[in-house]
């Protein structure tokens, strides 16, 4: 059993599930740093934590092509429905959509959430993810909360964080984020795609080596890393 992971760039993530594809946040057009093109990306299940449009991003063309189930929160779930989206599973923090390959369980996020039309987009959401024998926590576009320690009782081998700052924690508190959550490894998101989340990512990954001894995965776009 085997998860492979493939950071197209921003939030977005296409996994590999015992060959099953699975896509987080898919940013595609329009990501200044994205190598991938949307019309090449294959899914069984697209997961979106938040409505805004660079986590939305191309994820209804994709979900019209390929009959990817979307899962989503409620709100957004019936926006998806309205927009020709047919195959939809809805739920809400707390709640785990499953299959016979995987797992997602919605965790609170603290964030802001519309459709670029509007329309407004429900709780935001986090997900931990199991499949493949790993659990892959992404944190979607959130602060550094507490209760980011019960979310590490799940037994994270990987968490997926945003360091960007200006619209979710920066790097001070991913380290904070980090020791709370305590995962196996980490990889970072959310930064370097516009002006104002650009980081040092290499500063950061040397931080969080020597403050917390978690393993600091930094893929390019478009890299690949397995679990």
């Amino acid at each position: 059993m085997t998860v492979a992971l493939r950071w197209i760039g921003h939030s977005a993530y296409s996994l590999d599930i015992d060959g099953h594809k699975v896509l987080i946040d898919p940013f595609v057009s329009g990501n200044p740093i994205a190598k991938a093109a949307a019309k090449d990306l294959d899914a069984d299940v697209i997961l979106l934590t938040h409505a805004h449009g660079d986590h939305v991003g191309d994820s209804v063309e994709i979900a019209k092509r390929t009959g990817a189930l979307v899962v989503c929160n409620f709100e957004m779930g019936d926006w998806y429905l309205a927009h020709g989206v047919q195959n939809v599973y809805q739920g809400n923090p707390g709640g785990t959509f499953r299959n016979d390959w995987m797992s997602a369980k919605w965790t609170l996020a603290f964030h802001s959430s519309s459709f670029p039309d509007g329309t407004y987009g429900g709780q935001p959401n986090g997900f931990v993810i199991r499949g493949g024998g790993a659990a892959i926590y992404h944190a979607g576009d959130t602060c550094l909360f507490g209760d980011m320690n019960l979310i590490g009782d799940e037994g994270l081998d990987l968490a997926l964080l945003p360091i960007g700052d200006c619209f979710t924690m920066g790097i001070d508190d991913s380290i904070k984020a980090i020791k709370l959550l305590q995962p196996k490894a980490v990889s970072p998101m959310h930064y370097n795609t516009f002006a104002p989340i650009e980081q040092d990512v290499s500063a950061w990954a040397a931080r969080v080596e020597s403050e917390t001894g978690v393993k600091a995965i930094v893929p390019e776009p478009d890299g690949e890393f397995s679990l």
